[in-house]
Order: C-alpha cells, then structure tokens, then sequence
C-alpha cells in the first residue's frame, strides 16, 4: 500500500490567492480516481525551501492524501504537470511512501 500526499500551494507565484475551485475540483478528482482522501486545510502547513541564489522562499500549503494499492508513474506525472498548471507553479510536489495497515 502507497501514501500518495500532494502539497498544494494556497498562493500563485506571484503572491495571489488561488480560487478555492481549484481544491475542490482535485479533491473531487482524487475522489473520483482513488475512491476517497484526506485533506489538511484548516491551518496551512509553512513550506520553506533555499533557491540555488541562496534566497529562501516561503510557501503556504494544504495537503491532500490519498490511499492505492499500486502506483502508477506516468498518470502521476501527467497528473502533477496539470496541477501545475492549474495552480501557476514551475514545480509541485507530489510525493509517495510505503505504508503498512496495522
């Protein structure tokens, strides 16, 4: 079993909010494709990162997560290279773990 968490920015590049219509199409999405999901969105998570400049960039983000069996790496590319899309970013991060029912 994978844990599947995509970390979605709650502003564009350019400091802006995004529409709430975008969660809520990838959460109706996820749902759709996964059968069910978590969502962290009452209190943002705080991304911070250090550019290659040396500048360190700040990111506010809600998390979605989903549960599969198998994965499957080009949908989940093809997948991200959408969102990114949709939510203005040069890179978003989807990222994958193990995990074991207990």
């Amino acid at each position: 079993m994978h844990l599947i968490q995509l970390l979605l920015p709650l502003y564009d590049n350019n400091g802006i909010r995004l529409p709430k219509a975008l969660y809520k199409q990838v959460r109706d999405e996820l749902v759709s494709q996964f059968g069910g999901l978590t969502a962290y969105t009452q209190a943002p998570a705080s991304g911070l990162w250090q550019e290659d400049n040396g500048k360190t960039v700040h990111d506010d983000l809600i998390i979605y997560e989903v549960m599969c069996d198998d994965i499957d790496p080009a949908w989940w590319h093809a997948y991200r290279s959408t969102l990114e899309g949709r939510f203005l970013q040069q890179e978003l991060v989807i990222r994958s773990h193990p995990i074991r029912m207990l």
